[in-house]
């Protein structure tokens, strides 16, 4: 019922949920059921039922996206939320969208990818070490979720960095609204942060100590790759796969190296 606590359409659902979820997976099951945001649940069912031309023959996910990746990852990394007609129609984020062709490829790239491209859940796409994850997770109208959207989905995330924490070692946001939504949600995984609180920038970072004596995690800012970020060159390619580099680096993961290094 509406009223349960305890029930999907609450809006206390994620955080009576999440905190007593053991494992990666289990927080990821629970993630797919979460009906909290009543915007959120109309516009990602609507998204489904009227489609884009292009999917007409796909049966679309319509529900919350959990994150990909290995549960042991060393290297996390943060989005916005999913794609209408990316992952909301994949079921997997990042994926079936042109941010997801670029990331993919750049992960690809650097040899934290299995494969370029990803276009659907069951394409064989396996990540090393590193875990997709998002601060809100429905689609949202016009990428933009509301303050409120965002604190009642961010009990997920909370969840999912403390079942990463014996392993995170650098967290990638990709874009000012995915840096601002780690903050916090690092904070009350168990991280301190800093004063004053670092700013978000391409490039930027922060060494975000731990609460107790397991050190700390390294918070890196990268645009987010957009379309508009990419068609006004804002970001490019390459200035993506550098700061995917950096996060690797810091994270303790093996790389391709880079062209003409060898």
């Amino acid at each position: 019922m509406h009223g349960d606590r305890s029930g999907p359409e609450s809006p206390e659902f994620p955080a009576v949920t999440a905190p007593p979820l053991s494992a990666v997976q289990e927080l990821d099951a629970k993630v797919t059921t979460c009906r909290a945001c009543p915007r959120l649940v109309a516009w990602r069912e609507n998204v489904a039922r009227v489609k884009r031309r292009a999917f007409m023959d796909w049966e679309y996910w319509a529900r919350p996206v959990p994150g990909f990746g290995p549960a042991n990852a060393p290297l996390a990394i943060v989005g916005l939320a999913p794609a209408a007609h990316g992952g909301n129609r994949t079921g997997r984020i990042f994926t079936g969208d042109p941010s997801g062709d670029v990331l993919y490829a750049a992960l690809s790239d650097i040899g934290l990818a299995s494969q370029p491209v990803a276009t659907h859940a069951e394409d064989g796409m396996r990540l090393y070490g590193v875990r997709i994850t998002v601060p809100l997770h429905c689609a949202p109208p016009e990428n933009r979720p509301s303050v409120s959207e965002r604190d009642t989905c961010r009990p997920w995330l909370v969840r999912e960095l403390e079942l990463l924490r014996p392993t995170l070692r650098a967290v990638v946001a990709l874009g000012a609204f995915a840096w601002r939504a780690v903050l916090p949600a690092l904070a009350s995984a168990g991280w301190r942060i800093p004063r004053p609180r670092p700013v978000f920038g391409h490039g930027a970072e922060a060494l975000i100590p731990d609460c107790g004596d397991e050190g700390g995690v390294h918070l890196i800012g990268g645009y987010h790759p957009s379309q508009r970020n990419l068609s006004t060159r804002t970001l490019s390619p390459a200035m993506l796969c550098t700061v995917l580099r950096r996060g690797a680096d810091r994270a303790g993961l093996p790389m391709r190296p880079e062209p003409g290094t060898q």
